[in-house]
């Protein structure tokens, strides 16, 4: 990878963090607030991050997107089965609610000093793994 892209890419990941800090996406009691279905802030970030991801794939589709060597990016299709999305679903809440944050809040967490964050990130990267050894047996 070429180094002009690794700095563009920290600097569109610092805008990144910068962005869900001032937007309280990090906030525990946002998320707490979530899961009590007592505020809509977390939702609305979650909604909108639905709808431009969906528009910049039918954009990718549509108008045949290539990426930044030129190459066409290939959108393969999923198969339809509701078991995997429900599964995964489960386990990805159940971390988030548990802890109080998804990944990209890990590591602004661990940026504003809550080395506390260090041990979540040990074991995503546990669970990872993991997935990754029992990647063959998993529903997908």
């Amino acid at each position: 990878m070429k180094p002009q892209r690794v700095i563009i890419y920290l600097i569109l990941g610092i805008f990144f963090g910068i962005a869900l800090s001032k937007g309280e996406a990090i906030s525990w009691f946002r998320i707490q607030e979530m899961f009590r279905f007592e505020s809509f802030h977390m939702y609305g970030f979650i909604g909108s991050a639905v709808v431009v991801g969906a528009i910049c794939v039918q954009v990718i589709k549509r108008l045949h997107v290539k990426d930044f060597d030129g190459k066409d990016i290939i959108l393969a299709d999923k198969q339809k089965s509701i078991w995997r999305y429900l599964l995964g679903g489960i386990l990805f809440g159940l971390g988030w609610a548990l802890v109080g944050g998804c990944t990209a809040p890990l590591f602004i967490l661990m940026g504003y000093g809550e080395y506390s964050m260090v041990i979540v990130f040990v074991f995503a990267l546990f669970g990872t793994f993991t997935y990754g050894l029992t990647k063959h047996r998993l529903p997908h």
